[in-house]
């Protein structure tokens, strides 16, 4: 070597003199991965959304005799319109509120004979929102106490949480305090888990609406497993 930066190389008689700088390995850069951002469902101030401004009174579907939207066999009703546009969301067309069709009267007597049949447990309410829906959920749903009372329970799907809907419109609080199972909050894709009870995300909670009423604070429905 005759200095610092070069070094002598002699191939067959034949000296040459290389920088040591360009015999060194060369660093390859590791590519960082761009970090994912989250994105997040819509967060509404209370009583910005209000569904006497918003609903246009349709129904995305209506499916007799499941066992999939709760407890027991159930008549699931899918209203149309819902503004937190969660990202995920397994119901995306339903998010517009002049999606499927008009809800009618002939609809609601077919889901209260639907309902009469003693092996049907109750009734479903998702959508969409129901409670950016009360103009067809609140009817339907005083139909039912008025004919069936407490034999058939009122479950709930929504994306405002309990806390949120205390502070919530007078048609909201009223359909809440109808029913008997909330499954509340938004579905959040960061947090997505197949393996809950009924809730498609792990910030969901099922909630027993009338002792949480009674108790003034939220009552996890006692027949939660995971």
């Amino acid at each position: 070597m005759e200095n610092s930066g070069t070094i002598r190389i002699t191939v067959g008689g034949d000296t040459a003199f290389i920088a040591s700088e360009t015999l060194a390995p060369k660093q390859v850069a590791t590519p960082t991965k761009a970090k994912r951002r989250v994105r997040r469902p819509n967060d509404p101030k209370p009583k910005e959304w209000l569904a006497s401004e918003l609903s246009k009174q349709k129904i995305a579907d209506y499916k007799p005799f499941n066992f999939v939207d709760g407890e027991g066999v159930r008549c699931s009703l899918y209203v149309s319109g819902c503004k937190f546009a969660c990202p995920g969301c397994y119901n995306r067309a339903a998010q517009s509120f002049n999606y499927g069709f008009e809800y009618t009267k002939e609809l609601e007597d077919q889901i209260i004979a639907d309902l009469s049949h003693d092996y049907v447990q109750g009734l479903t309410l998702l959508g969409g929102e129901p409670f950016l829906n009360t103009q067809v959920c609140l009817p339907l749903v005083k139909r039912i106490r008025q004919e069936y009372g407490d034999k058939k329970d009122i479950w709930s799907w929504s994306g405002y949480t309990w806390d949120e809907l205390q502070k919530e419109s007078a048609d909201k609080l009223e359909l809440l305090s109808l029913i008997d199972i909330l499954v509340d909050g938004r579905f959040r894709e960061d947090l997505k888990d197949l393996t809950l009870q009924f809730r498609g995300s792990s910030n969901q909670r099922i909630i027993d609406v009338k002792k949480s009423l009674q108790a003034d604070e939220v009552i996890i429905w006692d027949k939660l497993e995971h």
